[in-house]
């Protein structure tokens, strides 16, 4: 069940907190939406999910793959995870993974904005975070922006990878951070890493 193609990489974004049909598939490229479907028809008949509303949430079936699949991430980034080659490097798809590794528990108000520029990358992407839950925006929300990270796709990768630490990327002016100090001197905490974050920074 799990062997087939794009089923690990699906668990894998359900383990993580994403459970609505259009973030899995835009969490994962390359992946058409009819084969999503397929995969999640699959693991519902197999009792691996069930879905409730517009969301698909594991079951204590699927639950108990957490430390198969992330046992596999693990070996992955101890023994065969190099660098992603330049033209493997995606700006938005970036966004979208740190997104959904935001700890927005201790953000004070109900709305926040944080701007993100690349230097090597035209597009400008916005994370609003309503009442906790966060969101990508590719254009201009039009509120203001609390904090604005500035920095090249490869650099930030780096960072969300956990091979880079968040300090030593804004001393070495890889990584910039503008806005509000409230906010700023948090985003070490806010800016949760890669699942698989821990193990890379172990072999390194």
């Amino acid at each position: 069940m799990i062997g087939d193609r794009w089923s690990l990489l699906i668990i894998r974004d359900l383990l993580v907190g994403t459970t609505r049909f259009n973030d899995l598939a835009r969490g994962l490229p390359g992946l058409s939406r009819s084969l999503l479907a397929k995969r999640l028809r699959q693991f519902e008949n197999a009792g691996l999910i069930e879905r409730t509303g517009n969301h698909y949430l594991l079951t204590d079936a699927g639950l108990a793959l957490k430390p198969t699949v992330f046992g596999l991430g693990e070996w992955g980034a101890q023994y065969a995870f190099g660098d992603p080659a330049p033209d493997e490097l995606d700006a938005e798809l970036l966004v979208w993974w740190m997104h959904t590794r935001l700890d927005t528990s201790e953000l004070p108000g109900k709305r926040h904005v944080f701007h993100i520029k690349f230097t090597d990358d035209r597009r400008l992407y916005w994370v609003v975070i309503e009442a906790g839950d966060p969101s990508v925006c590719t254009t201009d929300p039009g509120y203001g922006v609390d904090v604005t990270i500035t920095s090249d796709v490869a650099s930030l990768n780096q960072v969300w990878l956990g091979r880079l630490p968040l300090m030593d990327a804004i001393r070495s002016g890889r990584v910039e951070l503008g806005g509000q100090s409230a906010f700023t001197r948090r985003m070490g905490s806010i800016m949760r890493l890669s699942p698989l974050a821990p193990a890379v920074v172990a072999q390194g």
